[in-house]
């Protein structure tokens, strides 16, 4: 008999295929899983041709050489386009790192900066208005005398025996005169009424330009100094910002002498004039003396001419001894003031200076002439601090 408590056949027969199935499963998973997968083989590519390739980069380099000049003309022809207004800029940043000193010491007494370039920028701004008011009257009076008295001043030239000689031999001075009475002078000078007025309204507008540029320098100068150090590796930055600020100090010492050199040739000038018999035009032509003398080499000489006609307008005499003044006082100014005030403040020596400024003013005119000397001891200090040290060690 079949006892109760033992389980059915069929059941002791399911269990061995269960516990084989659940055991080969597992088995044949883990052979699977432990078996390593078959390299992927990879075809090689086969080269391409060597006549193909350097057909190829021989297209390529001179595709890419001829972009490469046209992108260099183009990039040369906008900055001809546009090279009056970046001299206008660099002129503006150099105005401003010259009044720079004057806002710095307004900041160190706990002016702010924004009020310290108000102050600083309408003190320049009065300085000019004063100088122009006080010049357009006499400007406009002498020219009007001048005009008036050229007969008067032709005709006593031809009481000079060899003038008069001259004069009747050539008639030089009647065609002189009718040149300068007939408009021609004009026309030849300026290209006519259009061509003069065009010429104002471009010395205005570069004036207009320069003066905001000017106060918009001066007062983000501070971030721009900062964004220049930041071009440099921080490795190197301190380094660059000491260079940096060795070109910064030039500038501002070169602003500086022309400050001390532009007051010793106006003040001058105002004594001559006031003891010369001018004292009703000593203030105004003082003024122009001033404006001149920015001009490297030549600006006493523009003064002079200026100067000379106001004097001929009054006296003969004094016409002549203005000039004997300027000629002497250009010697002085060009090869003692000059030279000496430039050398002690942007140490660069007295022949540079000349010839920096006639190589300026031949490149890019009268701003090129104002702007060269402080470039040359801006070249002259990475020649000192880079170049030169190297040499040495080498």
């Amino acid at each position: 008999m079949t006892q109760p408590d033992d389980p059915p056949a069929g059941g002791r027969a399911r269990l061995p295929r269960v516990v084989g199935r659940f055991f080969g499963t597992t088995a044949r998973g883990a052979r699977r899983m432990l078996t390593p997968l078959p390299e992927t083989v990879v075809e090689p590519v086969p080269p391409s041709a060597p006549g193909d390739d350097h057909r190829y980069s021989a297209f390529g380099m001179g595709f890419m050489g001829a972009l490469g000049v046209l992108v260099a003309l183009a990039l040369a022809q906008a900055v001809l386009t546009v090279q009056s207004v970046l001299i206008l800029v660099v002129l503006a940043l150099f105005l401003a790192l010259g009044l720079n000193p004057a806002v710095d010491f307004l900041t160190r007494r706990r002016v702010p900066r924004g009020v310290a370039v108000a102050l600083v920028t309408l003190l320049l701004i009065g300085v000019v208005a004063l100088g122009i008011i006080a010049l357009v009257p006499i400007f406009t009076e002498q020219t009007t005398a001048l005009s008036e008295q050229i007969p008067q001043i032709l005709q006593s030239l031809l009481n000079h025996p060899i003038l008069a000689d001259w004069e009747q031999r050539d008639e030089v001075l009647a065609k002189a005169q009718e040149f300068i009475t007939s408009g021609e002078l004009l026309q030849n000078l300026f290209g006519g009424l259009m061509g003069a007025g065009r010429l104002v309204a471009n010395v205005v507008f570069s004036m207009i330009v320069t003066l905001v540029l000017t106060v918009y320098f001066l007062a983000s100068l501070p971030s721009i100094k900062e964004t220049i150090y930041a071009l440099a590796p921080a490795s190197r930055r301190p380094r660059a910002r000491y260079l940096a600020d060795e070109i910064f100090r030039g500038v501002s010492g070169y602003i500086t002498g022309m400050f001390v050199i532009v007051s010793v040739a106006s003040v001058c000038a105002l004594i001559f004039m006031t003891i010369a018999g001018l004292g009703d035009y000593s203030l105004a032509l003082a003024f122009v003396v001033a404006v001149f003398c920015f001009i490297p080499l030549v600006g006493t000489s523009l003064a002079m001419i200026s100067v000379a006609i106001v004097g001929f307008t009054v006296s003969p005499t004094i016409g002549i001894a203005t000039i004997i003044y300027f000629v002497i006082y250009q010697q002085f100014d060009a090869y003692v003031l000059y030279p000496n005030v430039m050398k002690r403040t942007v140490k660069v020596p007295g022949a540079l200076v000349v010839l920096s400024a006639i190589i300026g003013g031949m490149l890019f005119g009268v701003i090129g002439a104002v702007i060269a000397i402080p470039a040359t001891a801006a070249v002259l200090l990475l020649y000192r601090e880079i170049i030169q040290p190297a040499l040495d060690a080498s």
